[in-house]
């Protein structure tokens, strides 16, 4: 079996818009993982969150503090393409090294193994994209 990781930027998520999503953008992404999908491929996502925080850009915040702000972004991020992929058919999981509720899933190895075996995208969040 073979299984590919995918960087989705936030940037490529926002297409022609400066920040947010561009939905028809998004679906095309989603399309095109679902081909992968059905030829048999494992698929895992990261993401970034440049499309809602840049904190390199910002002369008032702490690095780490920015850098903190956008992690939790590349969890709006997931979040919102899972539900684009499962809107086309996939089933997704999404994982986090931190415990963000009842929203994604505490990452651990055996965990995003099992999903991927189980036919499920799967989505890595939290970390600095």
């Amino acid at each position: 079996m073979k299984r590919v990781l995918l960087k989705l930027s936030g940037e490529a998520l926002a297409g022609d818009k400066k920040h947010g999503f561009d939905e028809a953008t998004c679906i095309g992404v989603a399309k095109q993982v679902k081909e992968l999908v059905e030829d048999g491929i494992q698929v895992a996502i990261v993401t970034g969150g440049g499309n809602f925080w840049r904190g390199r850009t910002s002369e008032t915040i702490d690095r780490v503090k920015a850098d903190q702000i956008g992690m939790l972004a590349t969890v709006m991020n997931c979040l919102y393409v899972s539900e684009i992929f499962r809107h086309v058919g996939m089933k997704t999981e999404i994982f986090t090294p931190f415990v963000c509720g009842a929203f994604t899933t505490l990452f651990s190895k055996d965990g995003a193994v099992q999903a991927l075996e189980e036919g499920k995208v799967i989505f890595f969040a939290g970390g600095t994209g």
